[in-house]
């Protein structure tokens, strides 16, 4: 697997640069070097490919059409508070 690139004209080193980095991700070849930084045990390889390979389980009342079962807030927010300030941190000054 070999990735060329070749100098277009008046584009710089830091776009060469870029569109290099794109290909390599693109080809999985960040992925590889990543996945292979450190040694897998062949058993463990297994037990990852067969967890991936297994179907997930389908949560209740989730239509299967591939749409987001998550409910939205009055302003379309996902998740649970709407917006401004949350109560915790370090709070006013203390009167002495």
């Amino acid at each position: 697997m070999s990735i060329r690139i070749k100098a277009r004209s008046g584009e710089s080193v830091e776009q060469m640069l870029r569109r290099f980095k794109k290909l390599c991700e693109k080809e999985g070849l960040t992925k590889d070097v990543k996945r292979k930084q450190n040694y897998e045990k062949p058993s463990e390889r297994k037990r990852r490919d067969a967890r991936r390979h297994e179907p997930r389980p389908v949560r209740p009342g989730s239509d299967r059409q591939g749409g987001s079962a998550q409910r939205r807030g009055p302003k379309g927010e996902k998740g649970g508070r709407s917006g401004g300030r949350s109560g915790g941190g370090m709070g006013g000054g203390g009167g002495m």
